[in-house]
């Protein structure tokens, strides 16, 4: 059983922002799959069975993004998801927009959701995959910036981002985390990048 929990805030204000990419993964993908999402709870979720008898969860937690955690252990529990197969999708300011890097572990890195799952789940040993979000280029506030929509010339890029956090999440699945490593984090669609 696998737990791809996509984090970001609910209610349409949050719906476009960076700090919600994490839910753009989840919504595109399951969109893609042709599968709704039931909020119930803590959550808005689907149960999906991939073709190799794989069970996924594909979770967006609806308890904003730093109470994460509450969701990610209830859900956990829930159906016994052992922590290296859950799979968090969240922002990153210190990734360039066009960066999508998956690892197996590590800090919050200041990230508040991040923190919060830690927390809950007594670990930091559970995979991420992390989406640039770059910094601010207008000098704006940093939490005024995650909680505010991409700039209109970076949505080409963040299209892209999207489909590239699905193929991660998709070979972490079907692969393991060492094959999805290798083919997400070499690409590089950012500005300046090769």
């Amino acid at each position: 059983m696998y737990l791809i929990v996509g984090l970001g805030n609910p209610g349409f204000e949050y719906r476009k922002t960076r700090h919600n990419v994490g839910f753009m993964v989840i919504e595109r993908w399951a969109f893609n799959l042709r599968i709704a999402l039931k909020e119930e709870g803590l959550a808005k979720y689907s149960l999906v069975q991939f073709e190799d008898n794989r069970n996924v969860i594909l979770m967006c937690p609806l308890t904003y993004m730093n109470l994460s955690g509450k969701a990610v252990k209830a859900y956990k529990a829930c159906y016994g998801v052992r922590a290296q197969n859950i799979l968090v999708i969240h922002d990153d300011l210190d990734l360039p927009l066009g960066r999508v890097r998956i690892s197996r572990n590590g800090g919050s890195g200041g990230h508040k959701g991040i923190s919060s799952i830690i927390e809950a789940l007594g670990t930091k040993d559970f995979p991420r995959l992390r989406i640039g979000i770059g910094r601010p280029r207008f000098g704006e506030d940093v939490v005024d910036y995650v909680l505010s929509p991409f700039y209109e010339d970076e949505w080409e890029v963040v299209e892209k981002v999207l489909d590239i956090a699905i193929e991660g999440c998709e070979l972490f699945i079907s692969k393991g985390i060492d094959f999805a490593m290798n083919k997400v984090n070499s690409k590089n669609l950012a500005k300046g990048g090769r």
